[in-house]
């Protein structure tokens, strides 16, 4: 009679997210829990809420140990936001300055006469 009952070998003993396991056997046939790590989130652009690319999907301990030049792109608002929302940022305040110019010209036009 083989008995495959396995306990938690570690202290949490609650099925928990943070407590999930795999069932594992072992070269020497017994049966063993294994822990699996939680499942990653890519980082997701502030503006649109898509994916960035560029930016790895890791836990947050593991992002911290990372280098500056890993965590982002080389781009304004590189790491935080994707191109097309950088785009389109830039592309709005270049059109609001082109409105206040072209206001300014109407009103100086108007004052003349």
């Amino acid at each position: 009679m083989v008995l495959n009952r396995v306990t938690y070998r570690r202290r949490l003993s609650y099925n928990t997210k943070s407590n999930k396991v795999l069932l594992t056997k072992t070269p020497g046939g017994k049966l063993v829990y294994h822990y699996a790590t939680k499942k990653t989130q890519a980082t997701k652009c502030g503006d649109c809420k898509r994916p960035l690319r560029g930016v790895p999907a890791v836990r947050p301990t593991k992002l911290a140990g990372l280098s500056k030049r890993v965590k982002g792109v080389s781009r304004a608002y590189g790491g935080s936001k994707c191109s097309g929302c950088v785009r389109s940022r830039i592309i709005r305040a270049f059109l609001i300055e082109e409105q206040k110019i072209v206001a300014r010209v109407l009103k100086a036009a108007q004052s003349k006469k």
